[in-house]
């Protein structure tokens, strides 16, 4: 059974406890071998594997639950897990394993006028704290990347993926133990009380940097609240931008994969930007339509088709996560860069067109942290990226930007090396 947490300090007291346990665990992990971490993750994802009927099943009540409670079809998919999405967790795990470990890297070296040989070493940040919403795949995911990057984890899942995030993690400490890595490495908060939250984002000096994965309300919270470092992950109101000189068959396929590949994950198109003069406007907006998407648009994308329903006000600042997006006829470049930099959430943008001059300066004006060229915003993943997994997508200025994988978990530290010198 969770525990229940009904008072403040019973909260602070089993955080401060779990994480006193993952700091003691990360020093373990901070002496493990580049080759000793790749093998327990591959022990945990041949554990993973071996604990597909329970893990299932674990998942099934989840659905049951969350079709009950009425979540909607894009989360109920974010949850759902069947054999080839376990399967993929796995292989997941695996290209983490596989991936050159950044820790003790060599940023850069230098000599100072001094004669000092000046070293910047890169290092784990220590302890890290994750709470995220709906996806069982994150529990794996953040355990693999920080236990690479040797940073011990605590996790806090959403309670609609309560079973399935216990029965992965059960599969992934029983694995990562065979080789050796202590429990308490990676620890999954036992409790789903709201108050165990409050405890983490009053762990400065225990948790070393807060990651929160989930919605806006989720992310807001941890920002308002956190007196630890936090590395945001905000909503993803992407756009796709039909330049006037974009390929008509390229805009289309491009337009409906960003959108309807998988409407539930943070890369999904969101708003579409038809340039006045892109002469295949129709064609976009009717392959839309006719691949099941709600399209709401303003007075001219209306007149393109009539099953383009009105936007409101704030549909240029919804991130819809199904099969609905919005759609602005703009008057060229600079319409769309101002409508960008007014709507979108800084996650990932994209244009399509055959005019490079026109992008180069969209990819160098738009301030996401992805912008693209004809290419599905649905590629905005640390695996399509080659980073493996992901703990997500970070949208701020600070520290690590897009697609937050092994190197965004490390930090640096200085090494002097002298040869007797003494300061005058």
């Amino acid at each position: 059974m969770a525990q229940v947490l009904p008072m403040h300090d019973d909260a602070d007291t089993l955080v401060g406890d779990l994480a006193r346990a993952g700091r003691k665990a990360q020093r373990t992990l901070a002496r493990m071998s580049d080759a000793d971490k790749a093998r327990a993750l591959r022990s945990a994802a041949a554990s993973l594997r071996a604990s597909a009927a329970p893990i299932l099943e674990a998942n099934a009540k989840d659905i049951a639950a969350g079709q009950a409670n009425g979540l909607s079809g894009a989360m109920l998919d974010r949850l759902r897990l069947d054999e080839e999405r376990l399967e993929g967790i796995a292989a997941a795990i695996e290209n983490v394993a596989g991936l050159p470990d950044p820790v003790g890297q060599v940023i850069d070296r230098s000599t100072a006028p001094s004669g000092l040989e000046l070293v910047r070493r890169r290092i784990p940040i220590g302890l890290i704290g994750i709470i995220y919403e709906s996806r069982p795949n994150v529990t794996a995911d953040a355990a693999a990347l920080c236990l690479r990057s040797g940073n011990a984890a605590l996790l806090r899942g959403g309670s609609e993926a309560v079973h399935s995030n216990r029965a992965i993690m059960t599969a992934l400490v029983a694995g990562l133990a065979k080789e050796g890595v202590p429990e308490a490495a990676i620890q999954l908060m036992p409790t789903q009380d709201r108050e165990a939250v409050g405890a983490m984002l009053r762990a400065a000096g225990l948790i070393d940097m807060i990651v929160p994965r989930g919605g806006k309300g989720l992310v807001e919270r941890v920002q308002k609240d956190a007196r630890v470092p936090v590395l945001a992950h905000l909503d993803g109101i992407c756009h796709t931008y039909i330049h006037a000189a974009a390929d008509p068959a390229m805009a289309e396929e491009i337009a409906v994969n960003a959108k309807m590949r998988r409407t539930g994950i943070c890369g999904s198109l969101e708003t579409l930007l038809l340039d006045a003069n892109f002469p295949a406007s129709g064609k976009v907006v009717g392959a839309l339509l006719d691949a099941g998407c709600e399209l709401r648009g303003d007075a001219r994308a209306q007149a393109i088709d009539a099953r383009v329903r009105p936007a409101s006000a704030n549909d240029w600042d919804t991130e819809y996560l199904d099969a609905i997006a919005s759609v602005a006829v703009v008057d060229g470049m600079d319409a769309a860069l101002d409508h960008i930099a007014r709507h979108s959430s800084g996650h990932t943008d994209a244009i399509v067109t055959s005019d490079d001059t026109a992008a180069e300066r969209f990819l160098a004006e738009v301030d996401s942290a992805i912008v693209m060229h004809n290419a599905s915003t649905q590629f905005a993943d640390g695996g399509e990226f080659g980073l493996g997994a992901e703990i997500g997508i970070a949208t701020g200025r600070l520290h690590a930007r897009g697609p937050v994988a092994l190197e965004g978990l490390t930090t640096y530290k200085w090494q002097v090396l002298g040869t007797g010198q003494a300061r005058p």
